[in-house]
């Protein structure tokens, strides 16, 4: 069985084990009805809520903006005093960087623009790293 099948059946069996039990007086089996039906509402809920949303990279805060439109102003693209917002005149001003680099000219900030700008990290853009290769002969395992 996969390891999804499996945990699905054990969140099933939580939720048998929490349903609550409502008295069936009078009615033989409605106990076990109802906790059927809630145990299939919480289970809709539950497949439900692993559907949300990925959240995205946070906005800049006002101190970040200010570097970039400093940065875009050092370089003759960002005209005015840095404010911290990201409004028109800041677009417009990375767009003109960007194509003056090479970059597609979005006006969004990406981690080429930054690094041109002196602003990114040295690993921004970058694969995850490679073990080196190790020339060592393996290990003979211990012998009993």
């Amino acid at each position: 069985m996969s390891r999804r099948t499996l945990l699905n059946i054990f969140g099933a069996a939580l939720l048998l084990s929490a349903a609550p039990v409502v008295s069936g007086a009078g009615h033989p089996g409605a106990a076990q009805a109802s906790s059927a039906s809630t145990t299939a509402k919480k289970k809709k809920k539950i497949v439900s809520s692993k559907k949300s949303k990925v959240k995205g990279q946070a906005a800049p805060t006002p101190d970040r903006i200010k570097e970039i439109q400093t940065a875009l102003q050092k370089d003759g693209s960002y005209e005015g005093e840095p404010t911290g917002k990201w409004d028109a005149a800041t677009t417009e001003a990375m767009k003109k960087y960007q194509d003056k680099i090479g970059v597609s000219p979005t006006g969004k900030i990406d981690a080429v623009s930054l690094n041109k700008l002196g602003l990114g990290s040295g690993t921004a853009g970058k694969g995850a790293p490679v073990p080196a290769a190790s020339s060592a002969a393996p290990a003979d395992p211990p012998q009993k």
